[in-house]
């Protein structure tokens, strides 16, 4: 039986290079953002390739998690990407207790400017930061896994080692292909790809982080503040690399 892999992250949150990572693996097949057309329908928000996005997904919220969890799956390992904003706070997540699942976190300051400098605007609500902790206690109690929490920075700092860590805490293999990947577009990734994916088309691998947090305009160092609680408790379940 296949192994399904939901990893849960915000945007702006090397979640596109982690799916590069895992697809590369021989063993795994990647699903990108498959609730977006849900959560445009949902929230009324206009996104760059909006009429692409609705014809390529279904908008029905039952339907997509039925697919995800019931679906069959070609290959050993399913790794599907999600945007916690994505999914409305009263959504049934019943459908998640037979997946593994790992949560994707980085500071909130880096967030937002990254966010706002793709939309040209940013909004509590579109870090996915506090949904995101909503998430996580909430598939916690779905889930008896204990899932495992992955600071980007840190990732970023210690690739192998973190991805062998996260590996590990999945129960899957851990394959050396993961560190490294070809340039380009991949048939896997969303049709809003060409809006959001400049980076990590050109990239090959994990690149080490900035040590140093953006400078914010008063309005945006407001919302970082306000994330920031929801960010430290998800900070404070990392995984944890000794040395």
């Amino acid at each position: 039986m296949s192994i399904r892999i939901a990893m849960w992250s915000g945007p702006r949150n090397i979640s596109t290079a982690m799916m590069r990572s895992w697809e590369n693996r021989p063993d795994t097949e990647v699903i990108d953002e498959p609730f977006y057309a849900c959560y445009l329908k949902h929230t009324g928000a206009i996104h760059p390739y909006q009429q692409e996005i609705m014809a390529s997904q279904s908008d029905d919220f039952a339907c997509v998690a039925r697919q995800l969890s019931e679906a069959p799956v070609s290959a050993a390992v399913q790794y599907q990407k999600h945007m916690t904003h994505h999914i409305p706070e009263n959504a049934d997540m019943s459908w998640c207790a037979s997946l593994r699942h790992c949560f994707l976190i980085r500071h909130p300051a880096k967030v937002v400017d990254s966010y706002y400098r793709s939309m040209g605007q940013c909004s509590e609500e579109e870090t996915g930061i506090e949904r995101q902790f909503q998430l996580y206690q909430q598939l916690s109690e779905i889930n008896s896994q204990p899932i495992p929490v992955v600071d980007s920075d840190d990732l970023l700092s210690a690739p192998k080692a973190m991805l062998e860590a996260i590996c590990s805490a999945l129960e899957v293999p851990f394959y050396a292909q993961m560190l490294n990947w070809p340039t380009g577009r991949r048939p896997s990734d969303g049709v809003w790809a060409p809006h959001w994916y400049h980076s990590v088309e050109a990239s090959t691998g994990f690149t080490a982080p900035s040590n140093k947090l953006p400078e914010l305009s008063p309005e945006l160092q407001r919302i970082a503040e306000r994330c920031q609680p929801f960010y430290e408790q998800m900070k404070g379940r990392a995984i944890q690399i000794a040395g």
